[in-house]
């Protein structure tokens, strides 16, 4: 049995993780296209690691399909 971790991922390391630049980031969630930020208090946000990760695991798997068609 895995254990779910609810690691917190800020800004610039989902930028590293997607190579996507932080206006394509926030315009992506605004069209539910990306994963929704949390809000940690105050102004600031983070993303939950799992999310992005499944993220990232969709876009690989439809470029993958996308190249096989």
């Amino acid at each position: 049995m895995s254990r779910r971790t609810n690691k917190i991922n800020r800004l610039p390391v989902v930028k590293d993780k997607t190579g996507l630049s932080r206006s394509s980031i926030y315009l992506r969630m605004s069209n539910g296209e990306f994963p929704q930020s949390i809000s940690l208090g105050g102004r600031a946000v983070g993303w939950l690691e799992s999310d992005i990760d499944q993220w990232l695991d969709e876009r690989i798997a439809a470029s993958k399909a996308a190249n096989h068609e």
